[in-house]
């Protein structure tokens, strides 16, 4: 694979495996293209909520809006340019506020189900 470039126009998003709210995400790099991680855009519509327990790690950039991320008893909220981790295991609720918001990710391994 070769040094690229992306924007989250490049993405082509779809909506989050096994739910049904206003959140989707957009590999840009992933198995099928020999990546060792994924990488990708999410986008949360106003006020959603994904509850689950990480399958991956995840690295997860706040470009746009605020999350709040409760874990173990703790809640805490991302702003643009802050960057969440989540690592693999972890039992996470992510929600978006009134403004939604859009992030960029780095997954490892890949998240995607292979045969989808």
């Amino acid at each position: 694979m070769k040094v690229r470039k992306f924007s989250i126009v490049d993405a082509s998003m779809e909506r989050s495996p096994g739910q049904d709210a206003d959140i989707f995400a957009g590999n840009l790099v992933d198995e099928r293209h020999g990546g060792p991680v994924t990488i990708g855009y999410g986008r949360y519509g106003p006020n959603q909520s994904l509850s689950e327990v990480m399958a991956v790690n995840d690295v997860m950039v706040v470009l746009e809006g605020e999350l709040s991320i409760s874990t173990g008893g703790d809640t805490f909220t991302a702003g643009p340019g802050e960057i969440v981790y989540m690592p693999k295991g972890e039992s996470v609720t992510i929600r978006s506020h009134s403004e939604g918001a859009v992030t960029a990710y780095v997954t490892y391994p890949h998240w995607r189900d292979p045969e989808a």
